[in-house]
């Protein structure tokens, strides 16, 4: 991958303005990323000790706190479109210099509901772009087509990998709003039941470029994976075609309400609107009634099309429905890369794969999906890509 391409467009208009490719086999062609503008702004955020969470069975909040953040922004901004990436038990996200103040607000606020209702802590670091560049780092973006109605950000160029290890080492931190402060998390839900692997398992899969070696390097590991992916039924989606099952009442109406729970508000109140709404969604996802604009077939087919399982942010992340053979195929290429003294990389095999959901507003098809592991995903990958890179033959950092 070459380096990013510089752009005349500022603020929101550059990310609105990005033209889109819809092949993700091209997510390794540099002539898709575009460099951020000088006073853009990098936001990281991760859950400290997620994998002991997802140990105690507490994956669905994990990836709630992850998807909070993004959900948090979009909200605060109006619905203006900016780059973002869900990691699983974090995101990625870029703002505009204009967008800096709302943005740090949405971030402390959902730091401090992600401690108050989920009983995490979300560390938050908003890293100016000034000094990723002077750290001889880049951040470029891309907008990847996953659907007709949704359109995802790729990053590249390894400054968010530094602005990653910027938080976990505790600069540029946002600190959690005060007591009693909440986002606005208007559309965060996690009603779908997990999705059972067809294939053999669901694979979450990390590869990251070594330190020192250009994205360009590792783009033909990239490319000879995503080969052995296109391989699998239905190219590795992990979301069935009309989309995923939905239980009543769903696992996630806890979650839900502590999202929407205004405050001061009482939760019981809460979950008693999210119980009474989850059971109308229920009733016309199985008659598939419609209901004024709202088609449920049109809703479950968009939701399986707008789903975010594959992406890049300086690195690959994949959540596939993978079989063994071709799992141990996939193996090969990236032990070869690694080998190589190309790149890291992490996998964790699950049964299910999990949905995490941003939905703005049930009467249009641009709503957003998180794909991760339902035993772990991106966390426990991350887990045995430091494992992996901490061995005699891989380079430790």
């Amino acid at each position: 991958m070459s380096a990013p391409a510089p752009t005349a467009a500022t603020g929101p208009a550059f990310y609105a303005g990005l033209p889109s490719f819809a092949s993700f086999d091209e997510v390794v062609h540099g002539a898709h990323y575009r460099s951020l503008p000088d006073d853009w702004w990098i936001g990281v955020t991760d859950v400290v000790g997620s994998t002991a969470a997802i140990g105690a069975g507490r994956y669905k909040a994990v990836n709630m706190a992850g998807a909070a953040a993004v959900s948090a922004v979009m909200n605060a901004l109006g619905g203006t479109p900016f780059p973002f990436v869900f990691g699983g038990d974090g995101a990625t996200l870029a703002v505009w210099g204009g967008a800096r103040d709302a943005t740090a607000d949405a971030l402390a606020r959902t730091a401090r509901w992600v401690a108050d209702e989920l009983a995490l802590d979300l560390r938050v670091a908003l890293v100016p772009l000034d000094a990723i560049r002077a750290a001889g780092q880049d951040v470029g973006i891309a907008r990847f087509q996953a659907s007709p109605d949704a359109c995802y950000a790729m990053f590249a160029g390894g400054g968010v990998a530094w602005a990653t290890a910027q938080l976990k080492a505790g600069q540029f931190a946002v600190a959690a709003a005060g007591a009693g402060a909440r986002p606005d998390l208007s559309g965060l839900s996690c009603r779908w039941t997990p999705m059972p692997s067809a294939n053999g398992s669901i694979v979450s899969l990390l590869v990251q470029p070594r330190e020192g070696v250009a994205l360009a390097a590792i783009g033909p590991v990239v490319a000879r994976v995503l080969q052995r992916v296109a391989t699998l039924a239905r190219q590795g989606d992990p979301v069935p075609g009309d989309g995923p099952g939905f239980d009543w009442p769903p696992a996630g109406l806890d979650l839900e309400a502590r999202a929407g729970r205004r405050a001061g508000g009482a939760l019981w109140r809460e979950r008693a609107k999210v119980w009474l709404a989850t059971l109308i969604a229920w009733i016309l996802d199985r008659t598939r009634w419609k209901l004024g604009s709202f088609d449920p077939t049109v809703y479950r087919r968009t939701t399986a099309r707008n789903a975010d399982w594959r992406k890049f942010d300086d690195g690959l992340r994949l959540t596939i429905d993978c079989d063994a053979a071709t799992l141990a195929a996939i193996e090969a290429e990236l032990g070869a890369g690694a080998q190589a003294g190309l790149i890291d990389y992490g996998v964790h095999a699950q049964a299910s794969a999990l949905m995490t959901c941003i939905v703005p507003s049930i009467a249009r098809n641009d709503h957003f999906h998180f794909i991760d592991g339902a035993d772990g995903g991106y966390a426990r990958a991350a887990e045995s890509l430091k494992a992996r890179a901490a061995l005699p033959s891989g380079r430790a950092r």
